[in-house]
């Protein structure tokens, strides 16, 4: 499939600076780009690679102040528009109608004809696969759990009993969905046994809204008692653990590594970034940024960044990092600050 650069202009709202009939094969980054490729520049740090690009043309802001001689197609929010102009190159996968002879679907499972199950695939009893879905192999819908229409669920999936997947969702290779929450009691006489620690039942579901993506070996447990719920539209990185009845936002953004204790809940919109980890039963308002590696101990309100370990507002973590930097000099000047006082001297001394 080729495009002329004034079609995908058009389709992306922008304006084609140079040849609007460039016929474009394939988009490609800009080390690697050759003449019927599109490739896209924004990051001022990347400017020697666009330079030295030989892309026939390349993605850009409107705003952007560039060299003449190169063709442009310059668009707001140009990596938006360079995303959707890879779809057309790169679109989603249409499944292939069929369940495979090596799948195992219940007689009481309902899968859509529509959708696409592939070989050593499991559909659990009174479990439903909607419409154009695919499991790959590997994947588990467990026992009465729902997958909705339009999603992808990749190798080795697992969708625990009961558990719940909305519409248009992504679970890449490894996600669990359901599996029971870590919930233990101490018992220090253990009914005449010695002391052990009593699992608390697990009685719950997990629920995955519409329009949701889930990175490779993350999982979110199911609820000790109602539901743990991942909100509409967010999206969740890489080894990622989502506890026992968390609550997530719609349209939250949720980096690698991340852990969210128990009963936590996130508002609308906000942004964990890498490694952050989070006690259980805080609430972190609407909008709220958690930069990487926080670690959050108390509630964070409506539309705040907060960072370090234990994570405070952004502005104070970057001051006490900036006074810490300079601990060993002032530790030195109180040293001497503390030898000229013993010795009866009144001047201050000079840092070192």
């Amino acid at each position: 499939m080729t495009f002329l650069l004034s079609e995908l202009a058009a389709r992306v709202g922008g304006e084609v600076q140079g040849d609007g009939a460039l016929r474009i094969e394939r988009v490609a980054p800009l080390e690697s780009a050759g003449p019927s490729d599109l490739s896209f520049f924004a990051n001022p740090r990347y400017r020697a690679a666009f330079e030295a690009s030989g892309a026939g043309a390349v993605v850009v802001e409107p705003e952007a102040t560039l060299p003449p001689g190169r063709t442009l197609l310059r668009v707001k929010n140009a990596y938006l528009a360079f995303a959707r102009i890879s779809t057309l190159f790169h679109p989603p996968r249409e499944p292939v109608p069929e369940i495979a002879p090596q799948a195992a679907v219940h007689p009481a499972a309902h899968v859509h004809p529509s959708a696409q199950v592939m070989p050593f695939a499991c559909v659990g009893p009174a479990a439903e696969v909607g419409a154009r879905t695919i499991l790959f192999p590997g994947v588990v819908v467990g026992a009465e759990a729902r997958v909705g229409d339009d999603c992808v669920l990749y190798a080795n999936v697992n969708v625990r009993e009961r558990c719940v997947v909305g519409h248009r969702c992504i679970l890449q290779p490894g996600v669990v969905v359901g599996a029971d929450g870590f919930g233990f009691v101490f018992d220090p006489l253990g009914e005449g046994s010695g002391p052990r620690h009593y699992k608390v039942p697990q009685a719950g579901i997990a629920v995955v809204e519409d329009d949701v993506e889930i990175g490779a070996n993350s999982c979110v447990d199911r609820a000790t008692l109602g539901s743990t719920v991942v909100g509409r539209g967010s999206k969740i990185d890489n080894l990622v653990q989502l506890a026992h009845n968390v609550q997530v936002g719609p349209l939250a953004i949720i980096c690698a590594q991340v852990g969210v204790s128990g009963s936590t809940r996130l508002g609308q919109g906000v942004v964990l970034a890498g490694q952050v980890g989070l006690a259980g039963h805080l609430q972190i308002g609407d909008r709220a940024t958690l930069l990487a590696q926080s670690g959050v101990m108390n509630d964070i309100p409506a539309g705040e960044t907060w960072g370090g370990y234990p994570a405070r507002p952004q502005r104070r973590w970057l001051r006490e990092e900036a006074l810490l930097r300079r601990l060993d000099e002032l530790s030195k000047r109180v040293r001497a600050l503390e030898k000229a006082a013993a010795a009866g001297h009144t001047d201050t001394p000079e840092s070192e």
